[in-house]
């Protein structure tokens, strides 16, 4: 361990999605080139054994071995002997809420058990199942159609079981039968199970136990039951335990019945090794201080980053292009802020999806509150759901709420009842008040309502991820680098003392947590949010732009009365084309086929996962297709992508730098060394090319400095028009490997204090600036389109603290250049590339 580092917390992770493809073995073949980038710990996804097939290993199957698709436990313990070969060690991604429904169940033991033998089953206290709802029988909904248009599809195999026991057949379906009913006849038989077989579609309203979101394929576990903590986390701890695995990271730690308790546990089990978890911040939220646990996994860093390189002067402009856009297409009334597609979006939510949830609630409280009426309770507690700004409130039962959970619940009903009729808004109160565990129950009734209060929580949550992530994230794309997870599109923009404060909150509250641009969930990896981030600087030519493609558009699809055909695609997703076409070209046809498809059925207005619209879906993939096809368009988009390119790369590589040397563990999603222009997942995760990465590592390495960083400055010499994502690869890669190599090296540097630095002169406004541990200096350029607008830096200097002594030499190591303080022109300073990492001469 280098002197410094704290220990058993990581210098820098970088994440490997392994696959039945990129297993262990592929996985160890990287090491040398993690520990030539300067990488201290491989972050893996999960290893558990999951569904045949799976490609991320969230869909569980069995907690007791290591997934033996991706080379079993002695191929992990050969992966984590390679790595620590190199000085590498291991982090693991982990689940802990759900494990999966597969197809054939004798792949879970545990729900197997439960629907072979119902509530009676040794194994029934693993899942949260709300026998009563369905009189002690399971909902499974797993039939194509209705029951009885399936019921040919239905057949007993008398010998299919693990024991060699009968099973029910449906398809690739394989399913227990309570003992001694195989012999009866098909419709007896099948009223006889301790679960009902129904249509899939039956799961939004009817499921009666708990999953994760709205995917009936991931059933939730009761991981606050010591008994399911030690079954479902024995090889994790083990392999803590026996020093392969160095820290864990939580996944989806808000669908945890007690997510502080769950923390806790952990640690006393492995030692209080470094934990992060899947935490998704509000903009306002801060992570609870008694969670046992290093920080969060970087969502709420990544905002402020993102921020930080955004013209909040652009937000307006950027509006009213939209909204003119919008108009202009179709739409009468574009939505100018996010906050109310939101709403209705999380409204949706919570009356279709996830309707069995809040009918669950609905009876609880019908328990807890006798009087309550059924039928105002759900439209009440649905506007309370919609109305939640964060995931959810941390309320524990028999303990008094925090102030944080009472402002959450608070303003939550507070806002759903300025929606209610006057005559709901005392149950509202009611309501919030059994949220928060403050109403009083009768006395028979006091666990059921410590039910509500955990189920309610553990409702909000799904509510606020489909309807914010996964619905209104792709209806409203006024700038779509701001509806990524954790963030809030109405907020505009990060000016340098937010992000300074910001920093200081993690260097003092939160060191060790993780910092990140890009992880497998992100909706678009980090150089195309860069690339967008552009368009706030210019948004007036932005909108003149679009218009123009569209123009084309039109005329190619000779469809001047589009309007009026209800396959036009909407404006909406138009606008979000043509961003998504900028933020990621060139791309390809398939590429874009299959990003489209997923945002317009995750925006659920003209289509669905569950109804596709065929016609309003060939109509959206025909508009891509003709724009890919069409030469003029093509070299159109082409030609503005290479004009915003110098700028893309400055937010780029600023973004970057700044991610790797501010407060906290840097994370690096897989290729995101290099420019990275993914979409969402499964976008985000195709096969990395591991062996040309690491030899233009080596090509960086060797190369001289100034073709390894070109000139990318104000003065707008940026990148050629060929080729400028090479360019863009060779600096970050150059960036990336000179700063994990100096936070491996020195440690203490990045443990340490966070002191931010100002600039003086015409352009300050365009300079990040901060010093870690009194040593390491991180020097930015924000906004890069405007200052080379206003004549680039001209007699704009920054100064340099005094430490370690006044007058020093410093050494910028991206460039090898030698500065010296206390005032360096910051013409001087980005000469050769628009960011800047100083340390003294000589240490």
């Amino acid at each position: 361990m280098a002197a410094g580092r704290v220990p058993g917390v990581p210098g820098s992770t970088y994440r490997l999605q392994l696959t039945p493809e990129f297993g262990f073995a592929a996985a160890a073949k990287t090491a040398d080139y993690l520990a030539d980038l300067g990488v201290t710990h491989a972050y893996l996804s999960p290893v558990l054994d999951a569904v045949p097939g799976s490609q991320h290993g969230y869909d569980v199957t069995d907690h007791s071995r290591v997934r033996p698709a991706l080379g079993g436990e002695d191929g992990f313990r050969a992966l984590a002997g390679r790595l620590r070969d190199r000085g590498i060690g291991i982090i693991l991604d982990i689940v802990p809420n759900h494990m999966a429904v597969p197809n054939d169940v004798t792949l879970n033991r545990q729900l197997w058990s439960v629907l072979r033998d119902g509530r009676e089953s040794p194994r029934a206290h693993w899942f949260d199942v709300d026998w009563a709802a369905q009189d002690d029988r399971m909902l499974l909904p797993v039939l194509g159609a209705p029951l009885e248009s399936c019921l040919g599809d239905l057949r007993v195999d008398s010998g299919g079981g693990p024991d060699g026991e009968p099973v029910l057949r449906y398809f690739d379906h394989v399913l227990p039968l309570r003992p001694g009913t195989p012999g009866l006849p098909l419709r007896g038989l099948l009223d006889s199970q301790h679960y009902r077989l129904a249509w899939w579609q039956d799961a939004a309203t009817e499921l009666n136990w708990r999953r994760f979101f709205d995917i009936a394929t991931l059933i939730g576990i009761r991981v606050e039951d010591p008994d399911v903590f030690d079954a479902s986390h024995e090889v994790i701890v083990r392999l803590v335990a026996e020093g392969l695995v160095d820290g864990l990271r939580v996944d989806h730690p808000d669908g945890l019945a007690d997510p502080r308790g769950y923390l806790r546990r952990l640690a006393d089990a492995t030692g209080g090794v470094w934990v992060v978890t899947e935490k998704i911040l509000g903009p306002d939220e801060t992570l609870p201080s008694d969670w046992a646990c290093a920080g969060t996994t970087g969502y709420d860093a990544l905002r402020v980053i993102d921020g930080l390189f955004l013209d909040p002067a652009g937000g307006a402009a950027l509006t009213a292009e939209y909204t003119r856009f919008c108009r202009t297409s179709g739409d009468d009334s574009p939505a100018s802020q996010f906050a109310p597609v939101a709403l209705e979006a999380k409204r949706e939510i919570a009356q279709g999806s996830l309707a069995a949830e809040v009918t669950r609630l609905v009876r609880l409280i019908g328990s807890v509150s006798p009087t309550a009426n059924p039928d105002d309770v759900r439209p009440a507690l649905t506007e309370i759901l919609a109305a939640f700004e964060v995931y959810r409130a941390y309320v524990h039962p028999g303990e008094l709420p925090s102030a944080a959970a009472q402002a959450a619940v608070s303003e939550a009903v507070d806002s759903a009842k300025r929606r209610l009729p006057q005559r709901l808004h005392g149950l509202a109160d009611e309501l919030g008040g059994a949220a928060l565990g403050t109403l009083r129950p009768p006395p028979d009734a006091a666990g059921r309502a410590g039910e509500f209060e955990v189920r309610f929580q553990q409702t909000a949550g799904p509510v606020q991820a489909k309807g914010v992530e996964d619905t209104a994230g792709y209806r409203w794309s006024r700038l779509v680098p701001l509806n990524e997870v954790g963030c809030e599109p109405d907020r505009f923009g990060v000016e340098p003392a937010e992000f300074h404060a910001a920093a200081r909150r993690l260097s003092a509250d939160w060191p060790t947590t993780m910092t990140t641009l890009s992880t497998h969930d992100t909706k678009r990896q980090e150089d195309v949010r860069a690339r967008l981030a552009v368009l706030s600087e210019m948004p007036r030519e932005w909108g003149a732009q679009v218009g123009q493609w569209h123009s084309r558009a039109m005329t190619l699809a000779g469809a001047a009365a589009a309007p009026a055909n209800p396959d036009t695609v909407d404006p909406d997703t138009e606008y979000l084309l043509w961003q998504t076409l900028v933020g990621a070209w060139p791309i390809s046809g398939d590429r874009l086929a299959g990003y489209l498809t997923k945002a317009i059925r995750e925006a659920k207005r003209r289509t669905t996962w569950t109804a596709p619209d065929q016609g309003y879906e060939e109509a959206v993939l025909g508009l891509a297709a003709r724009v890919l096809d069409d030469p003029d368009l093509s070299r159109s988009i082409t030609g503005f992508v290479d004009q915003i390119a110098g700028d893309a790369l400055a937010n780029s590589l600023g973004a970057k730098l700044v991610q790797l040397t501010m407060p906290g563990v840097p994370d690096i999603y897989q290729g995101c060394e290099v420019a990275g222009l993914s979409l969402v997942d499964p976008d985000n995760r195709r096969p990395v090319d591991f062996a040309r990465i690491r030899a233009d590592l080596a090509a960086v390495e060797s190369a001289d400095v100034d073709a390894a960083a070109p000139d990318a400055g104000p003065a707008g010499r940026g990148p050629a028009e060929a080729g400028h994502l090479d360019v863009l690869s060779r600096a970050k890669l150059l960036v990336t490997s000179r700063a994990l190599r100096v936070r491996s090296a020195r440690p203490e540097w990045f443990a340490g204090d966070y002191q931010p630095l100002s600039a003086s002169g015409p352009a300050e406004d365009h300079v990040a600036a901060f010093q870690r541990g009194g040593r390491a200096v991180t020097v930015v350029t924000r906004l890069p389109a405007g200052l080379r607008r206003r004549g680039g830096w001209r007699d704009t200097v920054l100064s340099l603290p005094g430490r370690p002594r006044p007058g020093a030499i410093w050494t910028d190591l991206l460039t090898g250049a030698l500065h010296r303080g206390p005032a360096i022109p910051m013409s001087e300073l980005t000469i050769r590339l628009p960011v800047a990492l100083l340390v003294p001469q000589g240490e």
